[in-house]
């Protein structure tokens, strides 16, 4: 694995820290009035989540990781586990459901996710950008208020609310930003 330079971290990166391994969330250089510059560097454990501030000098050397990326589809949910399968060798592997947190309730059927692995070891699962979703609930269509740029509450079939344009009525169905978990536009 390359080593960089702690002057090189950047948000993103993924480094092998305390024999584990962590993304670095948020990173700001420091010039101090006395002494060498350095990084502030706030990481994120990939295995436990746990949170970790840490500085780096331009001369301390960190390992960077690079994570395989496996595109995988999704099977089913039991016991708290999202099932997830391997395209060409069909291999299952199994991820904890709250690995997703709120945009759980986005995952469909037979979706297609991008897995991330470290030597064999599944870390964390990222959704399509864009996905399709019905309008469980809303308010009805009422004409003429489309000229002002106006929201209005919605429930979606999976639970989740968002904020959608008045022309939008019960039934239809949306694409929503599972990033910003807001509407993007109609289906």
């Amino acid at each position: 694995m390359p080593k960089i330079n702690g002057n090189e971290i950047r948000p993103g990166n993924v480094l092998e820290h305390n024999d584990s391994l962590w993304v670095a969330v948020k990173v700001g250089h420091v010039k101090p009035g006395k002494g060498g510059a350095f990084a502030q560097v706030e990481m994120k454990n990939l295995r436990n989540g746990s949170k970790l501030n840490e500085r780096f000098r331009a001369a301390d050397k960190v390992e960077r990781v690079r994570l395989e990326q496996k595109d995988q589809q999704f099977l089913y949910e039991s016991n708290d586990m999202l099932v997830f399968m391997d395209m060409d060798t069909y291999e299952q592997i199994e991820m904890p459901a709250d690995l997703l947190g709120e945009r759980r309730a986005f995952l469909q059927d037979g979706m297609m996710v991008v897995i991330e692995y470290h030597e064999e070891e599944a870390l964390s699962a990222t959704l399509p950008q864009k996905v399709t979703c019905k309008v469980a609930e809303t308010e009805p269509v009422v004409k003429g208020q489309t000229a002002a740029k106006s929201f209005k509450p919605a429930t979606l079939d999976n639970g989740i609310k968002v904020m959608v344009p008045p022309f939008i009525g019960q039934d239809e169905e949306i694409v929503v930003d599972t990033i910003s978990m807001e509407y993007s536009e109609r289906a």
